[in-house]
Formats: C-alpha cells, sequence, structure tokens
C-alpha cells in the first residue's frame, strides 16, 4: 500500500502555521482541529518546519514566556518527509525508527497530505482485514 492510498482515504486536508505566529496561536491552531501537529509554511507556501504537542511541552518547560515565543524558535526545522509513492510499510518503519508521530507529504515540493502514526497504523489494520476477509472467503468456498 502507498501513502497515496492513506490519504485518499484520510483526506488531504493540513493545517498550517506561519513561523512568525505566536506559539499562542499554535496551541489554538491544535485545540481548534483536535490535531497534535501544524506544518509550518513560509510567505511562497514552502514547508520549513513542523511543531507538534512534544515541541510546545519542551517550550512550555523552559519558561513563564513560552506561549509568547514564535514558533520558529520553537519548532523541528529538520523535518523528514515522505512522498505519495513511499510504501506504507516503509514509513510506518521510518516514523517508529525516528520517534515521529507526523510526517508531512510532498509532491515535486508541494504540500499534498500529512499522514499521522494513528493513520498508519489504521490503513495496516484494514489492509490486514482485507487479507482475512479474502481468505476466510476463500476457505469457505473450498
Amino acid at each position: 500500500m502507498k501513502i497515496s492510498t492513506v490519504l485518499a482515504t484520510k483526506g488531504a486536508t493540513v493545517f498550517t502555521v506561519r513561523a512568525d505566529a505566536t506559539l499562542s496561536r499554535a496551541v489554538t491552531l491544535l485545540v481548534e482541529h483536535n490535531i497534535g501537529a501544524l506544518v509550518v509554511m513560509n510567505e511562497q507556501a514552502r514547508l520549513t518546519g513542523i511543531i507538534s504537542e512534544r515541541d510546545v511541552v519542551r517550550a512550555l518547560a523552559g519558561g513563564e514566556n513560552a506561549l509568547a515565543q514564535r514558533v520558529g524558535d520553537v519548532m523541528t526545522a529538520a523535518v523528514i518527509v515522505a512522498s505519495p509513492q513511499d510504501d506504507l510499510r516503509s514509513v510506518m518503519n521510518t516514523m517508529t525508527q525516528k520517534r515521529i508521530r507526523h510526517l508531512p507529504v510532498l509532491e515535486q515540493d508541494q504540500l499534498v497530505g500529512i499522514v499521522s502514526i494513528g493513520d498508519m497504523v489504521k490503513a495496516q489494520l484494514d489492509e490486514y482485514e482485507g487479507t482475512i476477509d479474502t481468505l476466510q472467503t476463500q476457505l469457505t468456498k473450498g
């Protein structure tokens, strides 16, 4: 299964924030959309980072005025990304090894979606259930 299949099922909606936004604004967006990460984009609509709940917690542990900090000062700038053609198992392996919960999906440097570890687990379970159903059908016909 490819990442494009996961995106086709879950949708391609991605919530973004600018690096010059405050951490308070990022937290508001995370809560408003019930999500765990925002993709940080620049003025040219290019990915410059990602800010997750973990980044927020680290910033809050750093001091009183954390919510006034800029997203660009708190975000993860070295973003690992996927492409729609990537294999589900390969991406899941990368996410597990690197301890990443959210992975932006880029196609020709354009943001086309985001996948979470939960999306990946659901897709894999759906694939397994399809295989089980097929095997059960074959057994009952045989």
